[in-house]
């Protein structure tokens, strides 16, 4: 079954696009937090940031690059914040890989990335040297 940004990439469901390549749209949400909120998204189908071929992920990350100034200039924002939910426990709605970009002005309210996350953890320097060990010995 595709999910909707596959049937945006059809045709199937209009959208506002805003860019498109051989690989990569970017069209308006629909549920904006910031006026200029851009979704950016390879064209095939990938639910997660793991599953995207490196080739599709350096285009998107390209068009993630070229809007970003452009998403800015267009609403006059301060700032961008570029986040994938790579995942649904991260907060993934649509099983189809996106990249927002969420228009920043001063004293919008919003907060830093860290914000997100809650309590953040109290960890031992032990702990971080063995969580940077197995993130090396996976990279």
């Amino acid at each position: 079954m595709s999910t909707i940004f596959s049937q945006i990439v059809e045709g199937e469901i209009p959208a506002r696009i805003v860019y498109e390549d051989e690989s990569t749209v970017a069209f308006l949400d629909v549920n904006p937090l910031a006026p200029g909120h851009t979704l950016v998204i390879p064209k095939d189908e990938y639910e997660r940031l793991n599953d995207v071929p490196e080739d599709i992920a350096t285009d998107l990350y390209a068009t993630v690059h070229r809007l970003v100034p452009a998403v800015e200039e267009a609403v006059d924002a301060d700032a961008t914040t570029v986040a994938f939910n790579n995942g649904e426990a991260a907060g993934q709605e649509v099983p189809h890989v996106h990249c927002h970009l969420v228009p920043r002005f001063a004293g919008d309210g919003g907060g830093p990335i860290h914000a997100i996350a809650g309590d953040q953890p109290d960890l031992a320097d032990d702990e971080l040297d063995t969580i940077a060990e197995e993130i090396e010995t996976r990279a």
